[in-house]
């Protein structure tokens, strides 16, 4: 397990651009080191600002492998759906197979999507794993507060946020990545920030990557 490493961009454009190079980056030596590169997708506006700009560069071959860290019980077209909004900012454009992109079946329902998500993950070693913060200090859909599931893939019936039904990797299975970088821009996000800093028992602070954990700020949210 990491340690978080802070890194503070001036705003959410600088640190989209760099996000964007690194990322690219540890694909590059994932598919050198294994010839495969799997990363696992977040939900939010920053991440979504991060596919577009990966969209323009035209990044993702058929060496990317595609997961979902959590997503709503929604149908599958829904545009709330993490999936969904992945797919139109960058994947459905890019040269990365549609077998590699595997999102999570919530539209079945919480319970029987997360035992299928988890046998899917099966064999599955994340190299790259993003994910945001909320103002609570939640991570993908687990929740301050709230008694976690065991296992992989995990059912959330009493999300705070609607939709209140959610699949969820678990902290366990997320921090299973070699590395693990959250994205976090905002003023709304500063509290949230102090206290993880702080030690304050947040969600976030139960997920961290084998090799390395970095917090991707910009100034607003890092003030």
């Amino acid at each position: 397990m990491s340690l978080p490493e802070w890194r503070v961009f001036a705003d959410a454009q600088a640190l989209v651009a760099s996000l964007a190079d690194a990322v690219c980056a540890v694909a590059d030596e994932a598919i050198r080191a294994r010839d495969t590169f799997h990363l696992v997708l977040a939900g939010g506006r920053t991440p979504q600002a991060l596919y577009r700009e990966l969209a323009k560069r035209h990044v993702g071959d058929a060496h990317w492998h595609i997961w979902y860290g959590d997503e709503r019980c929604l149908p599958a077209e829904d545009p709330e759906r993490n999936s969904r909004m992945a797919e139109t900012a960058w994947l459905a454009n890019s040269a990365i197979p549609a077998q590699n992109r595997r999102p999570i079946p919530a539209e079945r329902g919480a319970i029987p999507a997360a035992a299928r998500y988890s046998e899917r993950l099966t064999g599955a070693d994340f190299d790259l794993t993003l994910l945001g913060m909320g103002e609570d200090g939640h991570t993908a859909s687990l929740f301050p507060g709230q008694a976690w599931e065991d296992g992989d893939v995990i059912a959330v019936h009493d999300a705070p946020k609607s939709p209140p039904e959610r699949v969820s990797l678990s902290a366990d299975r997320l921090s299973r990545s070699r590395r693990v970088w959250f994205l976090v821009t905002g003023e709304e996000k500063r509290e949230a920030v102090a206290r993880w800093k702080n030690g304050a028992p947040l969600p976030v602070a139960n997920v961290n990557g084998l090799v390395e954990t970095v917090v991707w700020l910009d100034e607003v949210a890092a003030r």
